[in-house]
């Protein structure tokens, strides 16, 4: 299908069109620029047949100097794109297209007879300011329509003066009137529709650009801490009375990683630590961070809930079944799991790569229920028991030495009651 396209005349044609609309195309340009210089391209060549058959037609009907300057007017696009070619400046070459589309529709205008007399050829001015907003910017069009303006106004009040009846047949006259109306509008009518298009095309980008700074966002920050962070530079910082901290280590990981080379020693924890989110995600907590092998989650911050030692308890479960159950990338891995409840701080320090954080003595309980608790078992404070309901099972561990606390009592969380 591609090669019969290539092959027949309108494949050919549109093949064609599209390597023109690429003159002046540098390597360097931004998508902007080089969308730009191919409307420049475009809106060139649509002007120059029209130019040089208006100016044969001036020059058949003995109005020489009109057929001149319009011949020149098509001769003076044609070297601006080949300007445009050579040197890739597009500011150079759409300056000097548009200041001849502007002025030389006045100047035949006062050539052949006035307004009426020239066929409404003045109207060929307005492709002036409708470029610039393809070519330039909306500042530099505006002061286009300006000089647009002010010339038909110059025409109009000349118009007496200038009046005269040219060599152009009165059929001629008529016809090119109704020509240059249909051919500005036309022009006007692509040349917005092109404006539209790099409009919605840049708001589509401008959209998914968006969209996808939004779910990088959503990965880093609590939804509701990204919300806040998007409409206020103030320090983001909540006191929390009761929330729960889950700490969930893996045991013997640092021998384990020396056994391991990098590109496994990633998949094992992205494997593990995926199933870990996916599970966080299913019972509406949030995970705070990871380090090396170590996996944070809290409930209760920054959104309170009254279940938050239920809910972490459910998922301490499940994370420690799915590792008992599952070989891992081709391990069988163990955890130790421990949980803590209590009043914190939370919210975000610094300007950048900036995270949301726990601070509190609770957090520093909860790590310690980790770090000094039993592989493939799951150890809790006595605040977090206090807080679970009875259709928890868990196990009195007793008192233990706790660094920084001294003696504390635990349990083992075991399962939930059938």
């Amino acid at each position: 299908m591609n090669s019969f396209t290539q092959a027949s005349p309108g494949g050919w044609l549109n093949q064609r069109l599209s390597t023109l609309t690429t003159i002046g195309a540098r390597p360097s340009d931004s998508d902007l620029e080089r969308t730009r210089k191919s409307l420049l391209v475009g809106g060139s060549l649509l002007i120059l047949p029209v130019a040089a058959i208006w100016g044969a037609l001036y020059l058949t009907f003995d109005e020489p100097l009109a057929g001149v300057i319009t011949l020149g007017y098509a001769a003076i696009s044609a070297l601006s794109i080949m300007y445009l070619a050579v040197s890739g400046r597009r500011q150079v070459a759409a300056f000097v297209q548009l200041g001849c589309t502007l002025v030389l529709p006045f100047i035949l205008t006062l050539i052949l007879g006035g307004i009426m007399n020239s066929s409404v050829v003045i109207l060929g001015a307005l492709m002036a300011p409708l470029g610039a907003l393809l070519y330039a910017d909306s500042r530099h069009a505006a002061r286009w329509f300006g000089a647009y303006a002010i010339l038909v106004i110059v025409a109009g009040l000349l118009e007496s003066t200038v009046a005269r009846a040219n060599n152009l047949p009165m059929w001629l006259i008529t016809a090119l009137t109704v020509l240059n109306i249909v051919i500005v509008s036309t022009l006007a009518f692509f040349m917005l529709n092109s404006f539209i298009k790099q409009k919605d095309r840049a708001l589509h980008l401008l959209g998914e650009e968006q969209d996808r700074s939004e779910r990088l966002l959503l990965n880093i920050l609590p939804a509701k801490i990204a919300a806040l962070l998007k409409i206020s530079d103030e320090t983001i910082a909540d006191r929390y009375d009761s929330v729960s901290i889950l700490f969930a280590d893996i045991v013997g990981f640092t021998e384990m990683s020396a056994q391991m080379d990098a590109a496994e020693l990633v998949e094992l924890l992205n494997e593990v630590f995926s199933y870990f989110d996916t599970l966080a995600e299913r019972y509406g907590v949030e995970k705070i961070r990871t380090i090396g092998d170590n996996y944070m989650v809290a409930a209760g911050a920054p959104n309170p809930r009254p279940d938050h030692a239920q809910a972490l308890a459910r998922l301490a479960l499940d994370m420690l079944e799915h590792v008992d159950h599952h070989l891992l990338s081709g391990h069988q891995l163990r955890f130790r799991i421990g949980i803590n409840s209590g009043p914190v701080v939370a919210g975000i320090i610094g300007q950048r790569k900036f995270q949301y954080d726990l601070w509190g003595d609770a957090v520093n309980v909860a790590s310690r229920m980790e770090s000094q608790g039993i592989p493939g078992k799951i150890q809790i404070s006595n605040a977090t028991y206090e807080e679970l309901p009875d259709e928890f099972v868990c196990q009195r561990r007793g008192r233990i030495d706790v660094k920084g606390k001294g003696e504390m009592e635990t349990w083992f969380l075991m399962g939930v009651k059938t």
